[in-house]
C-alpha cells in the first residue's frame, strides 16, 4: 500500500464514507500504534515514512473516544491486522493501487457447522447432524447416543460381560464445511476438524486403544497406565497413556504435525521417534521427525471457533477456507507472493475473510461453490 492510498483511506475515514471493514483496518492501525505493537514499531519505518505516518494516525487521534469496532470487525478483523500491519509498512512497490471500497457480494457462502456420518460395523451410516437426540444404534453391548448439544457417546449397556473376540469398528468421517465431537467407550473425548475420519472401535479390547486418523483431529485422552492409546495417521504414530493433544494429518499437508498441550506424546515414524512436551510440536516429513516449541493454544484455535494463520502463504490460507466453507479454490495469474498472520473468527461468511485479505491486495470472485483468486 502506497502512501497516498493510506492517506486516501483514511480521508474517506474522516467522512464516514469507509466500510465497516475499512473502519476496522484504520481503527486497528491506530491501536496497534497507540499502544506500540511491533509491526507498527517506528525503529521499523524509513526516515522518510516516520513524520507521515505520525500525521496520517494523529488525524484520528481525536476520533479514538467514538471508536467501538462492530461486532463483525471484532471477530473477523482487528487480530488478522497484525498481518496487515506489516504490509502497511511495505513501502517499496513504485506502482500506486488505490483501496477500493468493499462492494457487497452478490453470492456469499455461509460458514460450516456440526456435521459428519457415522458409519456403523455393518456398512449402514446415519448421518449425525440430522439424527435425533437419545440413541442413535447399538454395536455388540455398546449403545450410541446424541446428546442435546450433539455430542456421541459410546456407553456400556451391560455391565458385566465377556469381551467380544469380534471386534466392531466405526468411523466418524466430517465432511468440508464439517466439524464433529465424540466421546469413545473408553471416556476419551475427540473433536473432529472438516475433511477428517476417524476409525475406531466401539469397545476398546486387548492391551491398548488404537484408532486411525486422516485430516486432523484435537484428543483429551482418558488416562489408563495399562492401556496406551495410540493414533496412526499418515505413516506415524503417536502413543500417550492420558493427555490433550492435536494431529493435524492432512493429505494436502507437507507435514503431520502433532501440538501437545499437557502430558507428554511419543511420536514415531519407522525406526525414529521422539517424546514431545507440552507446548512443543512435532513434524513428521520425508521419514524425518523434528521438534518446535509453538504456541499450543493457537494451534487448536479451530477447536475455539477461530481460524489462526502464522506467516503462512496463499495457499496455505486457503487451504483452511477451503475446508471450512466447502469450496474449491481455483488461481488465475501469478500466485501473491504475501504471508499472513492472526486471527479471524469460524463463524463469519466466506466473503468477511476474503474482503480483508483483499486489503493485501488479494483479489477474488465468488462464483457458486468456487473461489478465484487472482493477484
Amino acid at each position: 500500500m502506497q502512501p497516498q492510498d493510506i492517506e486516501d483511506l483514511i480521508e474517506r475515514y474522516n467522512s464516514g464514507m469507509t466500510t465497516p471493514a475499512e473502519n476496522a483496518l484504520v481503527e486497528s492501525w491506530y491501536l496497534k500504534y497507540k499502544h506500540g505493537d511491533p509491526y507498527l514499531s517506528q525503529e521499523q519505518l524509513e526516515e522518510d515514512q516516520k513524520e507521515s505516518l505520525d500525521n496520517l494516525l494523529n488525524e484520528i487521534q481525536g476520533r479514538t473516544k467514538r471508536i467501538q469496532l462492530s461486532r463483525w470487525a471484532i471477530a473477523a478483523s482487528i487480530l488478522f491486522f497484525m498481518a496487515v500491519g506489516g504490509y502497511f509498512f511495505s513501502i517499496n512497490n513504485n506502482s500506486r493501487r488505490q483501496i477500493a471500497a468493499v462492494k457487497p457480494q452478490k453470492q456469499d457462502v455461509a460458514p460450516g457447522g456440526n456435521k459428519a456420518i457415522l458409519t456403523l460395523g455393518d456398512g449402514s451410516t446415519i448421518v449425525l447432524n440430522g439424527a435425533k437426540i437419545g440413541k442413535l444404534a447399538r454395536q455388540g453391548n455398546i449403545v450410541i447416543k446424541k446428546a442435546a448439544d450433539g455430542q456421541i457417546s459410546y456407553r456400556d449397556v451391560v455391565v458385566d460381560f465377556h469381551p467380544s473376540k469380534n471386534i466392531i469398528y466405526n468411523t466418524a468421517a466430517t465432511p468440508q464445511g464439517g466439524q464433529y465431537q465424540f466421546i469413545l467407550a473408553d471416556g476419551t473425548k475427540v473433536w473432529l476438524n472438516a475433511s477428517s475420519s476417524i476409525k475406531y472401535p466401539v469397545v476398546f479390547n486387548g492391551n491398548e486403544r488404537r484408532v486411525e486418523l486422516t485430516g486432523e483431529a484435537y484428543f483429551e485422552v482418558a488416562h489408563n497406565a495399562k492401556k496406551p492409546f495410540k493414533v496412526i495417521s499418515n505413516g506415524q504414530t503417536v502413543e500417550v497413556l492420558g493427555t490433550h493433544f492435536n494431529i493435524n494429518a492432512y493429505n494436502d499437508e507437507q507435514a503431520v504435525k502433532t501440538t501437545l498441550l499437557e502430558g507428554s506424546v511419543k511420536v514415531s515414524a519407522g525406526k525414529v521417534s521422539n517424546i514431545i512436551k507440552p507446548g512443543q510440536q512435532a513434524r513428521f516429513d520425508h521419514g524425518l521427525i523434528d521438534v518446535m516449541n509453538v504456541d499450543a493454544d493457537e494451534v487448536v484455535a479451530w477447536k475455539n471457533g477461530f481460524f489462526f494463520f502464522e506467516d503462512n502463504n496463499i495457499q496455505e490460507v486457503m487451504r483452511q477456507l477451503s475446508r471450512w466453507y466447502g469450496v474449491e479454490i481455483k488461481y488465475e495469474g501469478q500466485l501473491p507472493s504475501r504471508r499472513f498472520s492472526g486471527e479471524i473468527s469460524r463463524n463469519v461468511n466466506l466473503s468477511q475473510i476474503l474482503d480483508i485479505l483483499s486489503f493485501k491486495q488479494i483479489h477474488y470472485k465468488i462464483d457458486g461453490k468456487t473461489i478465484i483468486v487472482m493477484n
